[in-house]
């Protein structure tokens, strides 16, 4: 049995609170844990985006649902590359601004296994 995705607890430019892991400015989440997210583990760059490799943790933990915050601003892109492998992978994606996408990513937790990244700036 999969386990349930951590809680946003809040989120302010600059800072997401999660459950269970603290106040990052990025964060990361799936089934059964989440961390802070390192743009400079993928090379992710507002443009071209969120990567292919930057959702692969998520899929591996068992997402099947997967949320993509854009920033506050909505600065920060998806690259197509990443929509493609999730949709190929018949994953569910939900891309919107960052409060949205923490509100359908909580929404969601109840029902889905699902992951996320989420960008507390621009």
């Amino acid at each position: 049995m999969l386990q349930r995705s951590p809680r946003i607890l809040s989120v302010v430019w600059g800072t997401i609170v999660a459950e269970d892991l603290g106040a990052v400015k990025d964060l990361k989440a799936w089934p059964g844990g989440a961390r802070e997210w390192d743009w400079g583990e993928t090379g992710t760059r507002h443009s071209p985006g969120i990567q292919p490799a930057d959702v692969e943790e998520l899929l591996v933990a068992g997402a099947t649902t997967v949320v993509l915050s854009r920033g506050m601003e909505e600065r920060l892109e998806v690259a197509p590359a990443t929509l493609e492998l999730l949709r190929a992978g018949g994953v569910e994606v939900h891309v919107a601004e960052t409060s949205e996408a923490v509100e359908i990513y909580n929404d969601l937790i109840p029902t889905a296994p699902v992951g996320g990244l989420f960008h507390s700036t621009c």
